[in-house]
């Protein structure tokens, strides 16, 4: 009979106990971890980083990754977005009753490789289980610390007039990855999730220049999403060419099944940087010898007018406005 969780995991006692030391300490095991305090006590200076991000996708394993993946790469990412090297991380497991013991070692396993690759360690975390039918399998709460380099100032109000816009891969691999899963949809090509740590990707960039003024990740709510919210912070427009931008056939061609939009699709292993004309090239000169930046591309640059506004010039030489998502395109995607 297969192991289970069950609502005794969660009460404070032995099964407790033995439960956190079996599945999570001797896995993610590092000298913070391993004391098993209250609080992880370590020391850091100068300019920190801090984010906090729950994760809800269903099913819980998907091509090209799964929860515990996706919440260490997407806490990593959005320590990196602000140009961090991202350090330390927390998890929270939230099991719903009856998960199978071997699905939870499977993530916690993928967690700690997540965690090698993004060379962050695990410092801390907390495990609940609920009754039956409370959750849906698995959430993961995740909180993230890194540090800033000297010199560097990322946010996402800095985009100037003139500024190119790169996007460091094909979108919409992600969340039509999920859906696929999800929906029970095959296609004729392999897709698989983009679900992968940046910290490496932007240590890099920076490496390369530290003049970059936006970093942005674009999951839920897609590339279009992020471009407005970038447009709007800076009080500009930036300007896209739908040719430009780089997009599978396979993602297309379930787009256009689901009447799903590209631009609009969630994305977890992609970023967007808007940086001064002077820097792009060799800014995605180091992208490119990334193996996260290879198909990095200029899709775009800022403008002035109008501000706020997003515009795409399509393949057939007219111009669209590109809004913001609105609704849930593709619900319990991360």
């Amino acid at each position: 009979m297969e192991d289970k969780i069950l609502l005794a995991h969660g009460s404070g006692g032995k099964l407790a106990h033995d439960l956190v030391e079996k599945s999570f300490v001797k896995t993610l095991a590092n000298p913070l971890l391993d004391k098993l305090d209250d609080s992880a006590v370590f020391e850091l200076s100068g300019r920190l980083a801090f984010t906090t991000d729950s994760y809800v996708v269903s099913p819980i394993f998907f091509p090209g990754g799964d929860i515990g993946r996706l919440a260490v790469c997407g806490t990593v990412n959005d320590l990196a977005m602000s140009g961090a090297k991202p350090l330390y991380l927390s998890l929270a497991f939230i099991i719903e009753e009856g998960l199978p013991l071997s699905e939870l070692e499977k993530i916690v396993n993928s967690v700690q490789r997540a965690a090698g690759e993004a060379g962050v360690k695990i410092v801390t975390g907390d495990t609940k289980v609920v009754p039956r039918g409370s959750a849906d399998k698995l959430f993961i709460n995740t909180a993230g610390v890194g540090v800033i380099p000297d010199g560097v100032d990322i946010s996402g109000d800095k985009a100037g007039v003139g500024d190119k816009v790169i996007l460091s891969g094909a979108i919409g691999d992600h969340g039509i990855a999920v859906m696929s899963q999800r929906e029970g949809i095959s296609f004729d090509t392999e897709l698989e999730s983009d679900c992968a740590p940046l910290g490496g990707l932007v240590a890099d960039m920076l490496n390369a220049s530290r003049n970059i003024n936006c970093l942005r990740d674009p999951t839920r709510g897609g590339l279009a999403t992020t471009l407005n919210e970038l447009a709007s912070q800076s009080k500009v427009s930036i300007r896209i060419e739908e040719k430009a931008i780089p997009v599978r056939e396979a993602v297309l061609g379930a787009c256009e099944m689901l009447g799903f939009d590209p631009l609009y699709v969630a994305n977890e292993g992609r970023l967007v940087a808007i940086v001064p004309p002077e820097d792009a090239d060799k800014v995605l000169k180091a992208m490119k010898k990334n193996k996260y930046g290879k198909d990095a591309v200029i899709i775009g640059e800022v403008a002035a007018k109008p501000p706020g506004r997003v515009v795409m010039k399509t393949v057939l030489g007219a111009h669209r406005i590109v809004d913001m998502l609105v609704g849930d395109l593709l619900p319990r995607i991360c």
